[in-house]
Protein backbone atom coordinates (compact mmCIF):
# COMPACT_ATOMS: atom_id res chain seq x y z
CA UNK A 1 0.00 0.00 0.00
CA UNK A 2 2.62 1.99 0.58
CA UNK A 3 4.44 1.40 -2.39
CA UNK A 4 1.14 2.33 -4.34
CA UNK A 5 0.68 5.24 -2.36
CA UNK A 6 4.38 6.94 -3.32
CA UNK A 7 3.69 5.69 -7.27
CA UNK A 8 0.14 7.79 -7.17
CA UNK A 9 2.38 10.69 -6.00
CA UNK A 10 4.95 10.60 -8.31
CA UNK A 11 2.25 10.54 -11.43
CA UNK A 12 0.92 13.15 -9.51
CA UNK A 13 3.90 15.70 -8.88
CA UNK A 14 4.83 14.37 -12.50
CA UNK A 15 1.52 16.34 -13.76
CA UNK A 16 1.16 19.01 -11.28
CA UNK A 17 4.67 19.50 -13.01
CA UNK A 18 3.74 19.60 -16.57
CA UNK A 19 -0.04 21.16 -15.67
CA UNK A 20 2.13 23.93 -14.51
CA UNK A 21 5.04 24.44 -16.77
CA UNK A 22 1.86 24.17 -19.88
CA UNK A 23 -0.17 26.85 -17.80
CA UNK A 24 2.93 29.47 -17.76
CA UNK A 25 4.26 28.99 -21.55
CA UNK A 26 -0.01 28.48 -22.57
CA UNK A 27 -0.62 26.06 -25.25
CA UNK A 28 1.87 27.30 -27.15
CA UNK A 29 4.50 24.39 -26.61
CA UNK A 30 4.12 20.55 -26.50
CA UNK A 31 7.36 19.44 -25.19
CA UNK A 32 9.43 21.29 -22.79
CA UNK A 33 13.31 20.30 -22.22
CA UNK A 34 15.08 21.35 -19.10
CA UNK A 35 18.58 20.01 -17.60
CA UNK A 36 16.80 20.57 -14.21
CA UNK A 37 14.29 17.59 -14.44
CA UNK A 38 11.41 20.64 -14.36
CA UNK A 39 10.10 19.94 -18.34
CA UNK A 40 9.16 16.84 -19.75
CA UNK A 41 12.96 15.35 -20.46
CA UNK A 42 15.83 16.36 -19.90
CA UNK A 43 17.61 16.54 -22.86
CA UNK A 44 16.71 16.79 -26.49
CA UNK A 45 17.34 13.67 -28.23
CA UNK A 46 14.37 12.25 -26.03
CA UNK A 47 11.97 14.70 -27.17
CA UNK A 48 12.94 14.15 -30.62
CA UNK A 49 12.14 10.17 -30.24
CA UNK A 50 9.09 11.14 -28.24
CA UNK A 51 7.41 12.53 -31.32
CA UNK A 52 4.40 11.61 -33.61
CA UNK A 53 5.73 10.55 -36.99
CA UNK A 54 4.21 12.67 -39.66
CA UNK A 55 2.21 14.63 -37.44
CA UNK A 56 -0.73 16.68 -39.45
CA UNK A 57 0.08 19.70 -36.93
CA UNK A 58 3.17 21.28 -36.20
CA UNK A 59 4.76 19.72 -32.84
CA UNK A 60 6.37 22.68 -30.73
CA UNK A 61 9.59 21.50 -28.23
CA UNK A 62 10.49 24.32 -25.93
CA UNK A 63 14.45 24.20 -24.39
CA UNK A 64 15.01 25.88 -21.64
CA UNK A 65 18.50 27.60 -21.26
CA UNK A 66 21.54 25.26 -20.63
CA UNK A 67 24.52 23.56 -22.36
CA UNK A 68 23.16 20.72 -23.97
CA UNK A 69 26.43 18.33 -24.92
CA UNK A 70 24.58 16.56 -27.70
CA UNK A 71 24.62 15.22 -31.30
CA UNK A 72 20.91 15.72 -32.51
CA UNK A 73 19.07 13.97 -34.99
CA UNK A 74 15.80 14.99 -36.67
CA UNK A 75 15.17 11.91 -38.81
CA UNK A 76 12.57 12.25 -42.27
CA UNK A 77 9.97 11.25 -40.61
CA UNK A 78 9.85 13.87 -37.60
CA UNK A 79 8.44 16.68 -39.87
CA UNK A 80 7.13 19.72 -39.03
CA UNK A 81 9.32 19.89 -35.88
CA UNK A 82 10.48 23.44 -34.10
CA UNK A 83 12.75 23.92 -31.74
CA UNK A 84 12.51 27.11 -29.46
CA UNK A 85 15.05 28.45 -27.09
CA UNK A 86 14.95 30.02 -24.17
CA UNK A 87 17.62 32.56 -25.37
CA UNK A 88 20.00 32.63 -28.11
CA UNK A 89 23.24 33.21 -26.11
CA UNK A 90 22.15 30.64 -23.09
CA UNK A 91 20.23 27.70 -25.18
CA UNK A 92 23.24 26.01 -26.71
CA UNK A 93 23.76 22.54 -28.48
CA UNK A 94 26.91 21.88 -28.40
CA UNK A 95 29.34 18.61 -29.92
CA UNK A 96 33.02 18.29 -31.27
CA UNK A 97 32.75 16.12 -34.18
CA UNK A 98 35.60 16.41 -37.14
CA UNK A 99 36.90 14.77 -40.09
CA UNK A 100 39.58 13.04 -38.83
CA UNK A 101 37.96 12.36 -35.63
CA UNK A 102 34.93 10.85 -38.08
CA UNK A 103 37.98 8.81 -39.94
CA UNK A 104 34.89 7.61 -42.68
CA UNK A 105 37.05 8.06 -45.81
CA UNK A 106 36.42 11.52 -48.10
CA UNK A 107 32.97 11.84 -46.95
CA UNK A 108 33.77 12.20 -43.34
CA UNK A 109 32.76 15.67 -43.45
CA UNK A 110 29.06 15.09 -43.58
CA UNK A 111 29.19 12.91 -40.47
CA UNK A 112 29.79 15.68 -37.93
CA UNK A 113 27.32 17.58 -37.57
CA UNK A 114 26.35 18.67 -34.54
CA UNK A 115 23.03 19.54 -35.04
CA UNK A 116 21.32 17.10 -38.77
CA UNK A 117 18.04 17.61 -40.06
CA UNK A 118 15.99 15.73 -42.29
CA UNK A 119 12.68 16.12 -41.68
CA UNK A 120 10.85 18.50 -43.67
CA UNK A 121 9.53 22.18 -42.39
CA UNK A 122 11.72 22.28 -39.57
CA UNK A 123 12.00 25.36 -37.93
CA UNK A 124 14.36 26.40 -35.16
CA UNK A 125 14.83 29.70 -32.85
CA UNK A 126 16.64 31.37 -30.34
CA UNK A 127 19.43 28.66 -30.64
CA UNK A 128 23.28 28.52 -30.55
CA UNK A 129 24.54 25.33 -32.40
CA UNK A 130 27.84 25.03 -32.22
CA UNK A 131 30.88 22.59 -33.62
CA UNK A 132 33.05 22.88 -30.68
CA UNK A 133 36.18 21.12 -32.82
CA UNK A 134 37.90 23.81 -32.95
CA UNK A 135 40.42 24.84 -36.06
CA UNK A 136 41.16 21.10 -36.93
CA UNK A 137 39.58 20.99 -40.33
CA UNK A 138 36.27 20.43 -41.39
CA UNK A 139 33.76 20.43 -38.59
CA UNK A 140 29.71 20.66 -39.64
CA UNK A 141 27.51 22.82 -36.91
CA UNK A 142 24.10 22.22 -38.69
CA UNK A 143 23.40 20.42 -41.28
CA UNK A 144 20.17 20.80 -43.36
CA UNK A 145 18.64 17.05 -45.59
CA UNK A 146 15.60 18.63 -45.74
CA UNK A 147 13.04 21.03 -47.49
CA UNK A 148 11.55 23.86 -45.98
CA UNK A 149 13.80 25.01 -43.12
CA UNK A 150 13.23 28.14 -41.42
CA UNK A 151 15.85 29.85 -38.41
CA UNK A 152 15.28 32.77 -36.58
CA UNK A 153 17.62 34.07 -34.13
CA UNK A 154 19.88 31.82 -34.49
CA UNK A 155 23.59 31.50 -33.49
CA UNK A 156 25.61 28.82 -35.45
CA UNK A 157 29.32 28.83 -34.68
CA UNK A 158 32.19 26.71 -35.87
CA UNK A 159 34.98 27.09 -38.48
CA UNK A 160 35.73 25.25 -41.84
CA UNK A 161 31.52 24.03 -42.98
CA UNK A 162 30.09 25.53 -40.12
CA UNK A 163 26.70 25.42 -42.60
CA UNK A 164 26.02 22.71 -45.01
CA UNK A 165 22.72 22.75 -47.32
CA UNK A 166 21.91 19.82 -48.84
CA UNK A 167 18.93 18.64 -51.15
CA UNK A 168 18.91 19.59 -55.28
CA UNK A 169 15.80 21.41 -54.89
CA UNK A 170 15.76 22.45 -50.96
CA UNK A 171 14.88 25.43 -49.82
CA UNK A 172 15.59 27.09 -46.36
CA UNK A 173 15.38 30.54 -44.69
CA UNK A 174 17.77 31.96 -42.12
CA UNK A 175 16.57 35.43 -40.21
CA UNK A 176 18.60 37.77 -37.72
CA UNK A 177 20.93 34.68 -37.47
CA UNK A 178 24.46 34.78 -36.58
CA UNK A 179 27.01 32.71 -38.66
CA UNK A 180 30.32 32.10 -38.07
CA UNK A 181 33.89 30.47 -39.57
CA UNK A 182 36.56 30.24 -41.57
CA UNK A 183 36.58 28.55 -45.06
CA UNK A 184 33.68 27.43 -47.15
CA UNK A 185 31.45 27.87 -44.09
CA UNK A 186 28.34 28.35 -45.88
CA UNK A 187 28.23 25.76 -48.43
CA UNK A 188 26.24 23.09 -50.28
CA UNK A 189 23.31 22.71 -53.13
CA UNK A 190 20.25 23.93 -52.00
CA UNK A 191 18.52 27.37 -52.20
CA UNK A 192 18.89 28.84 -49.22
CA UNK A 193 17.86 33.02 -48.19
CA UNK A 194 19.71 34.76 -45.38
CA UNK A 195 18.51 37.50 -44.89
CA UNK A 196 19.54 40.38 -42.35
CA UNK A 197 21.94 37.94 -41.06
CA UNK A 198 24.92 38.62 -39.37
CA UNK A 199 27.99 36.78 -41.07
CA UNK A 200 31.50 36.87 -39.47
CA UNK A 201 34.73 35.63 -40.71
CA UNK A 202 37.43 34.12 -38.74
CA UNK A 203 40.04 33.71 -41.13
CA UNK A 204 41.46 34.80 -44.55
CA UNK A 205 39.67 31.85 -46.79
CA UNK A 206 35.99 32.11 -48.23
CA UNK A 207 32.68 32.60 -47.00
CA UNK A 208 30.67 30.51 -49.48
CA UNK A 209 31.26 27.46 -51.41
CA UNK A 210 27.68 26.88 -53.11
CA UNK A 211 27.15 23.62 -55.10
CA UNK A 212 23.90 24.90 -56.96
CA UNK A 213 22.82 22.67 -59.47
CA UNK A 214 22.54 23.67 -63.46
CA UNK A 215 18.97 23.68 -63.52
CA UNK A 216 18.08 25.66 -60.11
CA UNK A 217 17.74 28.97 -60.49
CA UNK A 218 18.87 30.09 -57.15
CA UNK A 219 21.91 29.80 -54.72
CA UNK A 220 23.17 31.40 -51.87
CA UNK A 221 21.00 34.77 -51.78
CA UNK A 222 22.10 37.36 -48.81
CA UNK A 223 19.98 39.89 -48.39
CA UNK A 224 20.64 43.31 -46.10
CA UNK A 225 22.86 41.18 -44.52
CA UNK A 226 26.15 42.08 -42.47
CA UNK A 227 29.74 41.07 -42.76
CA UNK A 228 32.52 41.76 -39.77
CA UNK A 229 35.48 39.46 -39.84
CA UNK A 230 37.60 39.06 -36.11
CA UNK A 231 40.77 41.17 -35.70
CA UNK A 232 43.49 40.32 -38.15
CA UNK A 233 41.38 39.32 -40.86
CA UNK A 234 41.94 40.93 -44.18
CA UNK A 235 41.67 38.83 -47.11
CA UNK A 236 38.69 37.25 -47.38
CA UNK A 237 36.83 36.16 -50.64
CA UNK A 238 32.87 36.34 -51.07
CA UNK A 239 33.21 32.71 -52.62
CA UNK A 240 34.13 29.91 -54.38
CA UNK A 241 32.54 27.76 -56.69
CA UNK A 242 32.30 23.75 -54.93
CA UNK A 243 30.42 22.85 -58.56
CA UNK A 244 30.77 24.88 -61.53
CA UNK A 245 27.19 26.13 -61.56
CA UNK A 246 26.91 28.09 -58.04
CA UNK A 247 24.84 30.89 -57.76
CA UNK A 248 25.59 33.22 -55.07
CA UNK A 249 24.04 36.83 -54.67
CA UNK A 250 24.70 39.49 -52.22
CA UNK A 251 21.70 42.34 -51.75
CA UNK A 252 22.52 45.34 -50.10
CA UNK A 253 25.07 44.12 -48.02
CA UNK A 254 27.32 45.18 -45.65
CA UNK A 255 31.30 44.63 -46.23
CA UNK A 256 34.39 45.27 -44.49
CA UNK A 257 37.50 46.53 -45.81
CA UNK A 258 38.42 42.56 -44.89
CA UNK A 259 36.36 41.40 -48.92
CA UNK A 260 39.44 41.50 -51.41
CA UNK A 261 38.66 43.87 -53.77
CA UNK A 262 38.37 40.90 -57.11
CA UNK A 263 35.48 39.70 -54.55
CA UNK A 264 35.26 36.09 -56.54
CA UNK A 265 37.26 33.24 -56.10
CA UNK A 266 37.15 30.60 -59.43
CA UNK A 267 38.97 27.67 -57.41
CA UNK A 268 41.61 27.24 -59.52
CA UNK A 269 39.51 26.70 -62.79
CA UNK A 270 39.02 29.38 -65.42
CA UNK A 271 36.61 26.65 -66.84
CA UNK A 272 34.10 27.74 -63.27
CA UNK A 273 34.25 31.46 -64.99
CA UNK A 274 31.74 30.72 -67.61
CA UNK A 275 29.42 28.67 -65.63
CA UNK A 276 28.71 30.51 -62.00
CA UNK A 277 26.58 32.85 -61.43
CA UNK A 278 28.70 35.32 -59.06
CA UNK A 279 26.27 38.81 -58.27
CA UNK A 280 25.94 41.89 -56.15
CA UNK A 281 23.60 44.64 -55.92
CA UNK A 282 24.25 47.69 -53.42
CA UNK A 283 26.83 46.48 -51.64
CA UNK A 284 28.25 49.01 -49.25
CA UNK A 285 31.20 49.23 -46.99
CA UNK A 286 34.81 49.64 -47.59
CA UNK A 287 34.92 45.68 -49.09
CA UNK A 288 32.17 46.86 -51.99
CA UNK A 289 34.85 47.66 -54.59
CA UNK A 290 32.42 47.10 -57.64
CA UNK A 291 34.95 48.19 -60.11
CA UNK A 292 37.38 46.09 -59.30
CA UNK A 293 35.31 43.14 -59.00
CA UNK A 294 36.74 39.96 -61.16
CA UNK A 295 35.01 40.48 -65.06
CA UNK A 296 33.20 37.26 -64.72
CA UNK A 297 31.05 38.45 -61.39
CA UNK A 298 27.93 40.86 -62.47
CA UNK A 299 26.53 43.90 -60.63
CA UNK A 300 22.62 43.81 -60.64
CA UNK A 301 20.86 46.36 -61.94
CA UNK A 302 17.44 47.66 -59.99
CA UNK A 303 15.27 45.58 -62.43
CA UNK A 304 17.41 42.59 -62.18
CA UNK A 305 17.20 42.77 -58.28
CA UNK A 306 13.98 43.01 -57.99
CA UNK A 307 13.07 39.40 -58.47
CA UNK A 308 14.82 38.52 -55.31
CA UNK A 309 11.86 37.99 -53.53
CA UNK A 310 10.42 35.34 -51.37
CA UNK A 311 7.81 33.99 -53.49
CA UNK A 312 10.27 33.78 -56.37
CA UNK A 313 13.38 32.28 -54.59
CA UNK A 314 11.38 29.40 -52.82
CA UNK A 315 8.83 28.86 -55.56
CA UNK A 316 8.12 24.98 -56.30
CA UNK A 317 6.05 22.15 -56.89
CA UNK A 318 5.37 22.13 -53.12
CA UNK A 319 4.27 25.63 -51.80
CA UNK A 320 6.28 26.79 -48.57
CA UNK A 321 3.25 28.53 -46.42
CA UNK A 322 5.40 28.03 -43.37
CA UNK A 323 7.20 31.61 -43.68
CA UNK A 324 4.51 33.36 -42.63
CA UNK A 325 3.75 30.65 -39.84
CA UNK A 326 7.52 30.74 -38.17
CA UNK A 327 8.67 34.36 -39.06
Amino acid sequence: MKLLNTLLYCCCLGLFSFTSLKSKFGDKYDIIVAQDGSGNFTNIKSAIEACKSFPYKRITIYIKNGIYHEKVFIPSWNTKISLIGESKDSTIITFGDYFNKINKGSNSTFYTATLLVQGNDFHGENLTIENSAGAVGQAIALALEADRCSFKNCKLLGNQDTLYVAGENARHYFKNCYIEGTTDFIFGEATVLFENCTIHCKANSYITAASTPQNVSYGFIFKNCNLTAASGINKVFLGRPWRKYARTVFLNCKMGSFILPKGWDNWKSADNEKTVFYAEYKSTGEGANKNERVSWSKQLSAQQAVKYTLENIFAGKIKWNSLSENN
